[in-house]
């Protein structure tokens, strides 16, 4: 199959990539966050996540966050909900688009949030039933995709059924995920041929971590396969706390500029975006994650 003539990145910094921060980000600076990424072009930039504040203190302020961000025109703000509680208080300051999160690993469901895969599934069914009410869409998240740190090897046949779950309960959009960055292309593409036999190509996306420097590979792998929605954080934050040398998401500075570079269209502002790849790694007090964010464009 050719390569995609565009493709579409979803913007997972705000939510994945600062959740495991140590320190906490000031509000301020993560709405600044995303009205820069915003005014980048970018077209889907998952904002925040309204899980309890007990699990996850850095995301406490989500409210606040989403309230406070300046929505722009065609641009999708989406946000994680974890179950019914969630899912109230994200509508309740006006949001229009949520994510669940299953895992194909079952150890790693049971680590991760204390349930078996099939108990996680139970739960999100009466979320995805008020979003059908409500119009709301629903994108899915599947985990541990290409290997677990509990378990090691994670079956295909348990990506696909888990896949093909949330997108027979409603999900529009699978994002396949390479929790701890174990991928290699070949493994990737298998992996994304599997499932696109029973989901839709078009209902899919790639989540891959550069753990171990194979991300940008995993995604040529995929893009080569028909893929068109890659996910990527800004600066090259987040990483998952329970991989071993975990590096953070690939950055999305590094996949545009490749994207671009190949004669496909993202629609992003690849020097904006660098410079707010910049912006947030002094933030946080550090370098910034993306080999272009260091070279320049």
């Amino acid at each position: 199959m050719s390569l995609p003539s565009e493709v579409r990145i979803v913007e997972v910094g705000p939510r994945d990539g600062l959740q495991n921060e140590k320190a906490i980000v000031p509000t301020a600076v993560k709405i600044e966050l995303i009205d820069r990424l915003s005014a980048t072009g970018l077209r889907s930039i998952e904002a925040t996540s309204f899980v309890s504040p007990k699990w996850i203190p850095q995301l406490a302020d989500a409210a606040e966050v989403y309230g406070g961000i300046r929505r722009r025109a065609g641009v999708h703000y989406p946000v994680l909900v974890p179950n019914l509680q969630g899912y109230d208080r994200a509508r309740a300051v006006g949001v229009e688009e949520i994510a669940v999160f299953a895992a194909a690993s079952e150890a790693f469901s049971q680590k991760n949030i204390n349930a078996s895969i099939a108990e996680s599934l139970e739960r999100f069914a009466p979320v995805l039933a008020r979003a059908a009410a409500d119009g709301v869409r629903v994108r899915g998240y599947v985990s541990t995709v290409l290997g677990c740190p509990y378990q090691g090897e994670v079956p295909l046949a348990d990506v696909v059924r888990v896949a093909t779950a949330l997108h027979r309960a409603g999900c529009y959009e699978i994002s396949l995920g390479d929790t701890i960055g174990i991928g290699t292309p070949r493994k990737a593409a298998a992996m994304l041929a599997a499932v696109a036999a029973e989901v839709p190509m078009d209902a899919l996306a790639v989540h891959f971590h550069d753990t171990r420097g194979q991300a940008l590979a995993n995604i040529l792998a995929c893009l080569e396969l028909g893929v068109a929605v890659v996910d990527a954080a800004v600066s090259g934050t987040g990483g998952c706390p329970y991989a071993k040398g975990a590096s953070g998401n690939v950055a999305s500075e590094d996949v545009v500029y490749m994207l671009e570079g190949m004669g496909i269209a993202t629609g992003v502002d690849l020097p904006a975006l660098v410079d707010t790849g910049r912006w947030l790694a002094a933030q946080l007090g550090r370098e910034t994650g993306s080999k272009v964010g260091k070279a320049g464009v």
